[in-house]
């Protein structure tokens, strides 16, 4: 493999077992109660006056009512996701063994974002899912349950991308490392999953990794709402200068330079450039690399990445 110039971390590739996990039914629901009988009569009329006739079909709606308005009204239910899913576009960022067969696995879906699964029987040898449960394949999946940990009913292989190899396949892996660590479960983003679509057709195609990486990293920060503009001054709100140098605070944005400051100094054409996603000046690949890096740090809270470390150890090599 050549030396990898990447500035991207790649999580070390989750160990993924030949997964094959069985079918699970979901237990169906339990019947609702019977609806109580409806047997309350018209209210008399008074004596002097005979009362109206009141078809059947009337009194029963008028006790319906009655009856109704009589009972306590359920409490709201908190927001969940579902107890079932079907033929969701999704793709495996993780799995680690759960007990001696199954597998649980962290899928990044296009309309519930991240959610945890668990593949009951998933390492067995004639699974239905053997071979499916990999990353980096676009996968229709199913499951039920509304706990944080649900559980997959199936999976199948969707088909259309070519898979990912050498640097490709570590630039693969970085990115899933930043989303199992950047996003919240159970919170969507569907712009970010046709990214990441997106992304991994460009790293397959060989397109050059550290411009993907790059934009990746950007279009990740902005749909969890934590991306600042970049091209206005947070001191003045002026536009930022070309030819003037700048730091990028984390939680503002931009700002000029000061001697004292120790994050990177960026200029402020690449700040420009960053957000057109024009790439095409070396020296804008390099400064963006090293603020991103920095960007990234601080949203992970100083946590190491991975697979920035054995980009590192085979940069060695």
């Amino acid at each position: 493999m050549s030396t990898i110039t990447l500035e991207a971390d790649l999580e070390a590739a989750p160990q993924q077992a030949s997964p094959e996990a069985e079918s699970v039914a979901a237990r169906p629901a339990a019947p609702p109660a019977a609806a109580s009988a409806h047997t309350a009569a018209p209210a008399a009329a008074p004596a002097a006056a005979p009362a109206p006739a009141v078809a059947p079909a009337q009194a029963g709606r008028s006790a319906d009512a009655a009856q109704s308005s009589k009972r306590p009204r359920a409490p709201a239910r908190e927001r969940t996701v579902g107890t079932k899913v079907a033929g969701q576009p999704a793709f495996v960022l993780h799995s680690y063994p759960h007990k001696e067969t199954s597998l649980i696995i962290d899928l990044f879906t296009r309309d519930y974002g991240r959610v945890a699964l668990v593949a009951k029987g998933a390492k067995r040898p004639h699974s239905a899912l053997r071979g499916v449960l990999q990353t980096f394949q676009p996968l229709s999946s199913s499951w039920v349950g509304k706990s944080e940990l649900r559980t997959l009913t199936d999976a199948e292989w969707v088909g259309g991308m070519l898979p990912l190899e050498k640097t490709a396949l570590l630039c693969g892996f970085y990115l899933n490392e930043l989303l199992v660590k950047l996003l919240a479960r159970d919170d969507a983003h569907p712009v970010l999953f046709d990214h990441y679509v997106s992304t991994l057709n460009q790293l397959a195609h060989n397109e050059p990794a550290p411009i993907v990486l790059r934009k990746f990293e950007r279009a990740l920060l902005r749909e969890t709402g934590v991306a600042a503009e970049l091209t206005r001054c947070t001191a003045t709100r002026a536009r930022v200068l070309p030819e003037q140098l700048y730091v990028v605070d984390p939680e503002r944005g931009p700002r000029p330079e000061h001697a004292s400051d120790i994050w990177p100094r960026v200029s402020g054409k690449t700040l420009l450039d960053m957000e057109r996603e024009d790439y095409e000046d070396p020296a804008t690949q390099a400064q963006s690399k090293q603020l991103m890096r920095f960007l990234l740090a601080h949203q992970l809270g100083g946590a190491p990445l991975n697979t920035r470390q054995i980009l590192i150890d085979l940069s060695q090599l």
